[in-house]
């Protein structure tokens, strides 16, 4: 007989080592293990971990068998692996039909249990019983197949349970945007049943949903029925929410020991090394002790503090279980795997004997881990005095076979029986490595002939969509249905995939079925039901901008490849191409855009280089007898025409103007009337409120008057044939009067005068004559509101003609002349919802920003998780009432908003709640202050931007720069359609101009404070340089900037870096502090620890109280001062008091008046929001005269200090 070698001998042991610490809990029947010996539960998370040291010993036995015995215990083992994930899988489909239920509602009853009976493998808790919502644990089940099936293991048989599988991937792909129990089914740390976002369920189903993407669940026998897709943006989403929350793990928790598994093995989530090193320090420093990692900060689990008679903790009593947390050894094993992993040699030596410090042994020498080291009870009140110092003893479980199989792991790969790449066959590890630049492929296609000659004009020769046969092109919304095949399985009573949305990514890859090839164009093309797709700079803006986001994030093989489609609606009056697109493309010819290299080219052209991926899962399995050319009938189904709304009412002919009538005068400016953008007079620098509510006369030019946004050459196109019935119920308006054209009062309501009876039959003849948009939206406006939308005009003799027919087309009608300020009122009124309005809350909600949408300080409603579309968009409409225009501007800003957290983060930091309504306001306050107009004029110019301008506008507010308006004026206003037709129209378009030197600066400043009222003739004169005002001293030149930047900054909800902490330990000197009226109190602090993000919240929901922007800046700094004080007097101030900090910023500013010596009836003009004088508004925060210099006198008298004489220097700002 043939002696066993040295390793096999060694293996021997791991094998008892296995079979007495863990497989000896194994179910023969079921193949579950049971997680604790004294009840028989099994958890899915503990089991997967448990039997990946089986895995392990598995493979090693299978590279090292030295005889037969040996190849037979490999056998042995990789049959318990595949009996346990089995056991899982045949458990979870048990409940396939919660799994249907949860991909359509996310809720915590409708989850996958966690755990099910070791015995039987069916559930042993109610729905309601337990935190059964726990992501990571089906994304760490998912990630373990994805694994073992890579390396070798059988463990799917049918394409049943692909079906199901393909369905697991849809339960964990929305991790991003579902709060869960978590990795220690308690949500928020206070156990009371509160689901959160946790950053380990995201990280894990991240590395999931990238491991599993296009494997073959049948491996080496597999075909294309049995591969699990993933859709390529979810993974990416859950990567960008993952990057913004590290190192916190949650709203309660600012940074847990779980995390580990996540930045390392066994999910290898995270490629940014900074963020990595940032999470590992932090954990070190926070929560490594001597036997271990507490998990999080105030952990009371097994403390000698904790009740054991309860499951949940008091919020007030979270703070005795600090300095005394349990400290888990499971975490060095995972600190030492990572070294391993890492080739840290250093690291996993080091952790490796700390783990042998704190490994116990049974009586005949088999090492075992137990679960948890808590403080003894006797010794607490030392342990708390000094941190470390106790001696722990162990607790909970014995062994803990989670972190028993992880050791165990580790000390296989300690002896080189495993290598890195053999416990990870998909290479995750090597996610950190660096990538080529991606080269990002473009390919210009034209609608028809037509267009592509007009591009070839410009030296631009592109394709039409019929020429790139053999290639099939087709909108985003089919590759959206193609997908909602996916999973099915009539069996299971699974559906296919449950969203309609369709990514960037998705659509940035080719598609073959049965050896067709079809190309997408992406959605923001696509987009038919909102507005913001018929402004061509937007457009173009939004390409660049996808452009940039596939450089960064295309992970896939082979280059991403975008279409654009040049149509139609894009060209101008004479069918000319707009400058803006020409620009654009004749940069994506140099070969590099916006900092991103591109390839420009034929479709034909990227065959061999683009990412291609199989259609196969569109057959149906139920029906073998399916025939190919059924398949491709479905997609011809979804793009079959539907029946286009007809013209209900022929051209209207020319009348004569007549006189508008009685009823016409009654709702006269209705429209208008019904916003609610208000902006104070005060809030216009230079303002004294007696600013006049009408324009200055017009020229005789103005019978079209200007209006932002009016662009020609962006308008779509009308062809002479469709010239005369493209609108039939409503006149070709040839005099477009825009709203600020008119004379009206300031009240925002719509009821009508007292004293006029309206008429309704003379208002649906004033209706057919007339040719004014403004006019027509009046009637229009007020018949929906009187009348409703369903309530047949009669102006159709021949068939119905509703409220909403009309208002349809007058919707359209304002989109082809470019009038944005009644496209926004008309698609507020028809309840239009942006494609993306879901998409886009939920991308601001997940990375810690919460929501308010309708106008403070009463009509806010705040939105602090991800919503359905329809609820979202329902609260937005009732948030602003009958002001459609609002409720369409917000979706846009929302629209917005989004887009820039993704591209630009830093522009939202230390921003915690974004207020639309207020940033509508401020955006109004800023078109007033920069064209020196009154608020009702700005609200006018403002609704009128363009989607473009409105999101360059956007941009300039969040990040602080200094910028004016102006306009760029044109040629004169046609007289009719026909001079317009021919190009001859005056074209004024906005122009949004940074400031940047010192003069520009001081120019800037200069505008803010000008007495005079710009009419719209004088708005060409705004981007020339201010004349030069002698009377001035260098002292005004920036009068009015910091003024600005507080309104901005309290607007905004920008505080200082830091701020949130420094409250926390202010707090915890003093009983409280008092805010307009509300009380931050110590116990504040015993609730939460100072990184938590809910302490933010509860400070923020105080501030946000304050509805004027620039006084909650001042409260702001008081609480600075106050902050920088705490840490400066090492605890020799008596604080023990509630602190009034409105007391610091009213006595700063009596300080202010007496130093400036400011008369009464100086003083008197110059008050501002809650008395406090408007020049220490506009004073700079430091310096000798700055707002902290007063606020730190202030503190001085409220608090007694000793003050030298003269001594206003702030020194400490």
């Amino acid at each position: 007989m043939r002696n066993r070698s040295g390793s096999g001998i060694r293996l021997d042991y791991f094998q008892r080592l296995v079979n007495r610490s863990i497989l000896k809990y194994q179910n023969p029947a079921t193949g579950l293990i049971a997680s604790r010996h004294d009840i028989e539960h099994s958890w899915v998370r503990d089991n997967v971990y448990s039997i990946l040291s089986v895995w392990g010993l598995a493979l090693a036995y299978k590279k090292t068998a030295d005889l037969d015995e040996d190849r037979a215990k490999a056998y042995e083992l990789q049959n318990a692996v595949v009996m346990l994930m089995r056991g899982l899988l045949r458990s979870m489909m048990m409940q396939s039909d919660k799994l249907e239920k949860f991909k359509k509602t996310q809720s915590p009853t409708d989850a996958l249990h966690a755990k099910y009976c070791t015995r039987t493998g069916k559930t042993v808790v109610g729905d309601n019983e337990w935190g059964h919502l726990q992501i990571d644990a089906t994304s760490l089940y998912l990630l373990t197949l994805a694994q073992m099936t890579a390396s070798g293991l059988n463990i799917i048989f049918t394409l049943d349970e692909v079906a199901f599988v393909q369905n697991l991937v849809f339960y964990i792909e929305t991790a991003y945007r579902t709060p869960d129990y978590g990795i220690w089914e308690r949500g928020d740390k206070t156990n009371h049943g509160l689901p959160e976002l946790n950053s380990s369920s995201i990280g894990m189903a991240k590395a999931a949903l990238e491991a599993i993407n296009e494997l073959d669940l049948f491996a080496a026998r597999g075909g294309p029925a049995s591969v699990i897709y993933v859709m390529p943006d979810e993974a990416q989403q859950c990567q960008a929410i993952l990057t913004s929350m590290l190192p916190r793990e949650s709203s309660s928790k600012e940074v847990d020991a779980s995390l580990l598994t996540v930045i390392g093995f066994p999910a290898f989530a995270m490629d940014d090394l900074s963020v990595i090193k940032a999470t590992r320090d932090l954990i070190h420093s926070k929560l490594e002790g001597k036997y271990g990692c507490i998990r999080f900060l105030r952990d009371g689990y097994k403390t000698p503090r904790e009740d054991p008679n309860r499951l949940y903790y008091e919020p007030s009593e979270l703070m005795q279980f600090e300095n005394i947390e349990s400290q888990w050894p499971i975490f060095f094993a995972l600190y030492h795997l990572n070294g391993l992993f890492r080739n840290d040699k250093e690291q996993a030596d080091k952790y490796r004997q700390k783990l042998d410090e704190v490994m116990l042994k049974t009586d005949d020498g088999i090492p075992y881990m137990p679960e948890l080291y808590a403080v003894p009870a006797e010794v607490v009140h030392e342990e708390i005095e000094e941190k470390n110092s106790q001696k722990r003893v162990p607790r909970g479980q014995k062994p803990h076979m989670w972190g028993q199989s992880l050791y165990i792991l580790g000390r296989l790969m300690s002896e080189n029986f495993l290598s890195p790449g053999e416990l990870d066959p998909l290479n995750r590890r090597l996610i950190r490595e660096d990538k080529p630049d991606v080269v990002v492929q473009v390919a210009i296609l034209a609608e028809d002939a037509e267009i592509s000659h007009a591009l070839a004009k410009h030296g631009i020769h592109v394709q039409t969509i019929s020429q790139s046969y053999p290639i099939q092109v087709h909108p985003a919304r089919v590759l959206s249905q193609i997908f909602s095949r996916l999973g099915k399985s009539k069996r299971l009573g699974l559906s296919g995939r449950p969203s309609g949305e369709i990514g960037l990514l998705a659509t940035s890859k080719l598609y073959m079925l049965d050896n067709k090839i079809f190309a997408f164009i992406p959605q923001f093309i696509d987009a038919h039901q909102f507005y913001m797709s018929w402004d061509v700079d937007f457009l173009v803006d939004q390409f660049q901008t996808d452009m940039d986001f596939l450089a960064r994030s295309w992970t896939m093989l082979g280059r991403p490849l975008i279409l654009f489609l040049v149509s139609n609606t894009m060209l101008d009056y004479s069918r000319e191409m707009p400058s803006a697109l020409i620009g654009t493309l004749k940069k994506l010819q140099s070969g590099y855009i916006s900092g991103t290299r591109v390839h420009m080219g034929k479709l034909s052209d990227f065959l061999t280089t683009s990412c291609m991926t199989q259609l196969d899962f569109l057959r149906d399995q139920d029906d073998p007898s399916q025939k190919e050319g059924n398949v491709l009938d479905f997609i011809d189904t979804i793009l079959s025409p539907s029946c286009p709304r007809p013209h209900l009412l022929a051209a209207a002919k020319r009348a004569r103007k007549t006189s508008r009538s009685v009823s016409g005068q009654a709702i006269y400016g209705i429209v208008r009337r019904s916003r609610s953008i208000q902006i104070d007079s005060e809030q216009i620098p230079g303002s004294d409120g007696s600013m006049p509510t009408s324009p200055m006369p017009q020229s005789e030019e103005a019978n079209i008057p200007f209006q932002f946004g009016e662009h020609p050459r962006c308008m779509p196109a009308l062809r002479p044939k469709d010239s005369e019935n493209n609108f039939q119920h409503l006149r070709t308006a040839v005099s477009m009067h825009h709203s600020h054209s008119m004379t009206l009062s300031g009240h925002h309501n719509i009821s009508i005068p007292q004293g006029n009876e309206v008429n309704v039959h003379e208002l649906l003849e004033n209706l057919k004559q007339s040719d004014s948009l403004q006019e027509q939206a009046d009637i229009i406006h007020y018949l929906y509101t009187h009348k409703g939308p369903d309530w047949d005009t009669g102006i159709d003799s021949q068939r119905k003609c509703t409220v909403r027919d009309l208002l349809t087309e007058l919707y359209e009608k304002a989109g082809h002349w470019k009038q944005w300020w009644l496209v926004r009122h008309t698609a507020g009124m028809l309840k239009k919802r942006v494609e993306d309005l879901a998409i886009a809350a939920t991308d601001l909600v997940v990375r810690q920003k919460q929501l308010s949408v309708g106008m403070p300080p009463y009509g806010e409603h705040i939105i602090t998780c991800p919503l359905p579309p329809d609820e979202l968009a329902s609260i937005i409409f009732n948030a602003y009432a009958e002001d459609s225009s609002s409720a369409s501007l917000t979706q846009e800003l929302l629209i917005y908003l989004a887009m820039f957290i993704r591209t630009e983060p830093k522009l939202f930091s230390e921003m915690l709640r974004l207020r639309v309504g207020l940033i509508i306001q401020v955006m109004a306050s800023e078109m007033s202050r920069t064209l020196q107009c009154t608020g009702e004029e700005a609200s006018d110019h403002l609704l009128n931007l363009s989607p473009f301008e409105m999101k360059t506008l956007l941009h300039h507010i969040l990040s602080g720069k200094e910028f004016h308006i102006s306009a760029i004026k044109g040629q004169k206003p046609a007289k009719d359609v026909k001079e317009t037709l021919k190009g001859e129209s005056r074209e004024k378009k906005l122009s949004i101009v940074s400031r940047h030197n010192k003069n520009e600066v001081k120019d800037f400043a200069r505008l803010s404070t000008r007495e005079k009222v710009v009419s719209q003739r004088d708005l060409d004169l705004i981007s020339a340089p201010a004349e030069p005002e002698s009377k001035k001293d260098k002292g005004d030149d920036r009068q009015g900037q910091w003024l600005r930047r507080r309104r901005l900054d309290g607007a905004l909800n920008r505080v200082p870096v830091g701020f949130y902490p420094r409250i926390w330990k202010v707090l915890r000197r003093c009983q409280g502090l008092k805010i307009d009226e509300t009380t931050l109190y110590r116990s504040l602090t015993e609730e939460m620890t100072e990184g938590e993000f809910k302490f933010a919240l509860e400070v923020e929901i105080v501030l946000n109280q304050i509805p004027e922007p620039e006084y909650r800046q001042l409260m702001v700094e008081a609480m600075m001062i106050l902050a920088t004080m705490v840490e400066n007097d090492n605890c020799k101030i008596n604080m023990d008091q509630i602190i009034l900090v409105d007391h610091i910023v009213t006595e700063a500013n009596r300080i202010y008046v007496e130093t400036q010596k400011i008369p009464p009836d100086i003083l008197n003009n110059c008050m501002g929001a809650r008395g406090i004088c408007f020049h220490l508004y506009d004073s700079a925060p430091s310096g000798p005269h700055g707002t902290m210099t007063y606020m730190c006198r202030a503190l001085a008298r409220l608090f007694n200090l000793p003050v030298q004489n003269g001594d206003l220097e702030c020194t400490i700002s």
